[in-house]
């Protein structure tokens, strides 16, 4: 990153940064419930309590509320690689 922009991951290099950050899902869920049970402050211990709502449960449903004028179009693609 010498330019101070961080590199665009290729879908391979993605998927294996994922799988090394999940490696650490038990260890992140014991801090995120150590800060919720004893956070120094009440909003750390909010926002740790939200981020373990957040993966166990889902985040709640946001509304989206839009006034278009004219033509709408929504477009939704779903790739999977590898898969025919």
């Amino acid at each position: 990153m010498p330019d101070g922009k961080p590199k665009k991951l290729t879908p391979k290099n993605e998927q294996h940064v994922r799988s090394l950050a999940r490696a650490y899902t038990d260890l992140s869920i014991r801090a995120l419930a150590g800060v919720a049970e004893s956070g120094e402050s009440e909003a750390a211990r909010v926002s740790a309590a939200a981020q373990l709502l957040d993966r166990g449960w889902g985040k709640p449903n946001q509304p989206h509320d839009a006034h278009v004028e004219g033509e709408l179009r929504i477009t939704i693609r779903n790739i999977l690689e590898g898969k025919k």
